[in-house]
């Protein structure tokens, strides 16, 4: 198609390949910045600063999925020190450990959760979201016959430990006077099924062949009065 000019020609350029590109590339950034605006980044809070001291406690895990034991530290900060709301709360998280299997995922998951820790904040909530990772290959009964569904859910149930004892979690579990009632209960029940063949508790402390309870991952569930009921936390079918 050709184009009359009908004023005088001051100048000319010749438009290339490479120009054409770059025209066409600068129009398209255009229209996706009009489009799509910058989203503004909100900080939730100034990350605490790292004192030179820090108090904390290491715990020994030992579990049938590692061939050597975790040393897990969780160091604290001590906020409002000398005054009547001092307190201590997590700040950072470390693992170590012989064994070199599950070192990078550790590392990771270390790092992530000292970030989360120094944010402040409510961080009680990573308890629950560890204890809800199950392993692919199955999980295992630790010591006192509590179900643990994979190896974060080991270390969500050290966070725990530790917040209770730092005062920022409340203990689950039966109070004095359900106890004082489960270990009458227990006790008439080995005397009535148990005693007669000459059998014990079972290395956990609870009747052979109890059920594990849904409600606090421990085989110690039995048939008592008729209701299944968990002897290690109070849960019973019939309420």
């Amino acid at each position: 198609m050709a184009i009359k000019i009908e004023k005088k020609i001051t100048g000319y350029n010749v438009l290339t390949e490479e120009d054409k590109a770059k025209a066409e590339l600068a129009a398209t950034q255009a229209a996706q910045q009009a489009v799509a605006p910058k989203a503004e980044v909100y900080q939730m809070g100034e990350p605490l600063s790292r004192p030179e001291k820090l108090v904390g406690n290491t715990y020994k895990v030992k579990t049938p999925v590692t061939e050597h034991a975790l040393y897990i530290t969780i160091n604290d900060i001590v906020l409002n020190e000398g005054t009547p709301q001092e307190h201590r709360r997590p700040f950072e998280i470390f693992i170590n450990s012989k064994n070199m299997e599950h070192f990078q995922w550790i590392v990771a998951l270390t790092r992530v959760m000292s970030a989360v820790f120094r944010k402040g904040g409510d961080i009680t909530f990573l308890v629950e979201e560890l204890h809800s990772v199950f392993d692919p290959n199955g999980g295992y009964f630790k010591k006192g016959g509590k179900y643990i569904p994979s190896l974060v859910a080991e270390i969500g149930e050290v966070v725990e430990q530790h917040l209770q004892e730092i005062g920022m979690l409340k203990k689950s579990g039966p109070d004095e006077h359900q106890k004082k009632l489960i270990e009458e209960k227990k006790a008439e029940y080995m005397e009535k099924q148990y005693k007669a063949a000459g059998e014990q508790t079972n290395a956990d402390g609870f009747p052979p062949g109890a059920q594990l309870c849904k409600k606090c991952n421990t085989k110690a569930a039995i048939i008592m009065d008729g209701c299944l009921t968990c002897l290690n936390c109070g849960e019973s079918k019939c309420g």
